[in-house]
């Protein structure tokens, strides 16, 4: 299919597209906050997107993959070990670099607020730079794209926390996400379904295949993506290692790397797009897209526009 289905909680309307919108308009500006790994120019394909068709003006938030060692610094911290660890001072260094780009989106925003959108770890990031940094007034909009919003189950066999309690703190200091039109920040949750993952062992019944009603990817490039149904089934055992380390089960749909459960939150607006991946690193516009591909933002670039 040429464009994204999505499933949207808690009401439900199907996605259209938007028109080419010119770039001198008054909408909200944009700060994209990159995720775990990423760097700025992961997203500049995104950015001019939004800038050039949709006439939303973008800053990413300026961080590199070896900024990215910067988080070793936690290791020094008893709470790391302890599985407490608090974001600062450790995440200082990116909550400050979020801080730079909000600052220079906020002076082309005609009513003084911009628009978030935080890409995997850049999510949870957010919710941490608005709640630590008082800036909420500055902030109209939190759109997240593949976040691991929910800390993982505590007591599940094999589960270790990849934050080490990070996300533990965002659930209980962060604000509650909202979507009402009194609210001053609305929350955007998205999340992908592109490959459901398999347990371990066990008689799973992976099935990684794009569901079929709502395919972004032609079945020929599923079949160039994945050549064998035993491949396909060792890609969705290895998958589901990695969602049940988010989430604590493995044999669930997700974006390729986070689960679609962990990344939505109760209260906010809630959409799965099928057969998106979760990162512009390895996507395809054509075979493999990721959030941030033309046909897919076209589906949620509105909430930007609003």
């Amino acid at each position: 299919m040429d464009a994204a289905l999505s499933s949207i909680s808690p009401k439900s309307s199907s996605a259209s597209s938007l028109p080419l919108l010119s770039s001198s308009n008054n909408y909200r500006p944009a700060v994209i906050l990159p995720g775990l790994g990423n760097n700025s120019g992961d997203y500049q394909s995104l950015k001019q997107t939004l800038n050039d068709k949709y006439g939303v003006a973008t800053v990413v938030a300026k961080v590199s993959r070896l900024d990215w060692f910067r988080n070793a610094a936690g290791l020094l911290d008893r709470n790391y070990w302890r599985g407490t660890l608090l974001p600062r001072p450790v995440l200082d260094w990116y909550l400050e670099r979020v801080h730079d780009a909000v600052q220079e989106a906020k002076e082309g925003a005609a009513n003084g607020t911009v628009s978030l959108i935080g890409h995997s770890a850049g999510g949870w990031l957010a919710r941490v730079y608005m709640e630590e940094f008082g800036v909420s007034n500055d902030i109209s909009l939190l759109l997240t794209l593949g976040t691991p919003h929910l800390p993982p189950p505590k007591g599940v066999q094999g589960v270790i926390d990849q934050t080490r309690g990070l996300l533990d703190y965002v659930e209980q200091n962060c604000s509650k996400p909202v979507y009402t039109p009194q609210a001053q920040v609305k929350y955007v949750c998205i999340a992908g379904r592109y490959i459901k993952g398999a347990r371990l062992f066990g008689n799973s019944n992976p099935n990684p295949d794009i569901e079929g009603e709502a395919q972004l990817v032609s079945d020929a490039a599923i079949l160039t993506t994945y050549p064998s149904k035993s491949n396909t089934t060792l890609r969705a055992r290895f998958v589901g290692q990695g969602y049940k380390q988010v989430c604590g089960q493995a044999d669930v749909w997700g974006d390729g790397v986070v689960p679609e459960v962990s990344a939505h939150l109760e209260g906010a607006l809630n959409i799965s797009f099928h057969g998106v991946y979760h990162s512009p690193v390895g996507a395809d516009d054509a075979t493999r897209p990721w959030y941030g591909s033309p046909h897919v933002l076209d589906q949620w670039v509105q909430h930007l526009l609003n």
